[in-house]
């Protein structure tokens, strides 16, 4: 495929990239904390409404298609996230105002994912009327990725209206002929696989006794043996993408407060990063059988994805030099049982920083490569 020359000489580009910039301060403007997002839900609605487009909504998601939408075509989802985390303690600034200073623009969720919100809005208008697309184009910016909520993009994969309008009859059954870019500060390299999380809830049980006394069954000494070889222990099949399987214990307690006491129950929590090679229940199978904890993992949903290197959306970001990497960091493309490349502009090193911000000229080359890209799909 052949590599597009800059856009920036094409009329209306430019308007499209300021108005995107200008989208984002109201944004940052508008407090949007997970749970909390109908604000700035209200913000995005209005800004399509007022393009004249269509526009959905279900819950605190929005949602519209290309103006030529035809359910005989593929579809590529542009999707990102409106919510943020609470701002940092160590903001030396108003985190809900946008200061635009030294080519950088200040605020609460301008990195993640702000400036990935407005780009693939910005290039949903940009081909909006075009009439001999070879897909479908769908914009859908989602709420409560922070939090890896139940009424974010998992609700709006369920809606009726949503499935109807993509041509499948339920949820339940696969999405074919559909493909997604999320949007999560990349660099604009494409993250193709990510580590899926899973979270484990272990009790170790023992006997009460009085501490002064032989008696009794430690249940934190139970706990630590079981701690002890968790720890020690490696998973040997190694991703080429995404490195290992991360295991750490990032919790214990105990309801006991007493000195005195021995405790009868000891609670641990483990936190795993699960490579492709793995299904959460080979992992499960692997720890009960080795520890003697009871272990309860909390969900299941956010699994390790992959999306293969000779996808078209990735043969298209190679053509045009971008790389391609396995992310540490899961994201709502865990929540997409259909092909996502998750890419976009900012540093994911500055997510949920103090002071957080995004260059203006990541904006500006973001929208313009992500148009790049969607024209090698044409």
């Amino acid at each position: 495929m052949k590599q597009e020359q800059p856009l920036l000489n094409k009329p209306g580009l430019r308007v499209l990239q300021q108005d995107a910039v200008q989208l984002l301060k109201q944004l940052i403007s508008t407090p949007s904390i997970s749970r909390e997002e109908s604000k700035a839900a209200d913000i995005v609605e209005n800004f399509l409404r007022e393009k004249n487009i269509p526009v959905f909504r279900h819950l605190n998601n929005v949602w519209a298609t290309n103006k030529f939408f035809d359910s005989g075509k593929p579809t590529l989802l542009l999707n990102s996230h409106h919510d943020t985390v609470k701002p940092n303690a160590g903001y030396t600034i108003d985190p809900y105002s946008p200061i635009e200073r030294e080519g950088k623009l200040f605020g609460l969720g301008s990195n993640d994912a702000g400036g990935c919100v407005v780009s693939l809005i910005a290039t949903f208008l940009f081909f909006y009327t075009e009439e001999n697309l070879r897909y479908n184009l769908m914009i859908a910016i989602t709420a409560e990725e922070e939090i890896s909520g139940l009424h974010g993009i998992e609700s709006l994969l369920h809606n009726k209206e949503f499935l109807n309008v993509v041509g499948i009859v339920n949820a339940d059954e696969p999405f074919k002929n559909i493909a997604a870019i999320v949007g999560e500060p990349t660099q604009m390299e494409m993250a193709i696989s990510e580590k899926g999380l899973l979270v484990l809830d272990c009790t170790a049980t023992g006997k009460a006794g009085h501490a002064a006394r032989d008696e009794g069954e430690n249940a934190i000494y139970a706990a630590l043996n079981d701690i002890d070889w968790l720890r020690k222990y490696q998973f040997p099949k190694i991703s080429k993408l995404l490195g290992p399987v991360k295991l750490s214990v990032t919790n214990i307690e105990t309801e006991n407060k007493a000195h005195n006491v021995v405790p009868s129950v000891c609670k641990f929590i483990v936190d795993i990063r699960v490579n492709e090679l793995y299904t959460f229940d080979e992992i499960l199978e692997i720890i009960r059988s080795h520890i003697k904890s009871e272990v309860k993992p909390r969900s299941s949903r956010l699994r390790s994805s992959l999306i293969e290197a000779d996808h078209p959306l990735v043969k298209a970001g190679l053509s045009l030099g971008r790389k391609y990497y396995g992310s540490p960091t899961t994201s709502d493309k865990a929540l997409m049982n259909f092909p996502a490349l998750k890419m976009g502009p900012g540093d994911s090193a500055r997510s949920h920083t103090a002071d957080e911000f995004i260059f203006i000229e990541e904006i500006n080359s973001g929208i313009e490569l992500y148009i790049q890209l969607l024209k090698q799909l044409l």
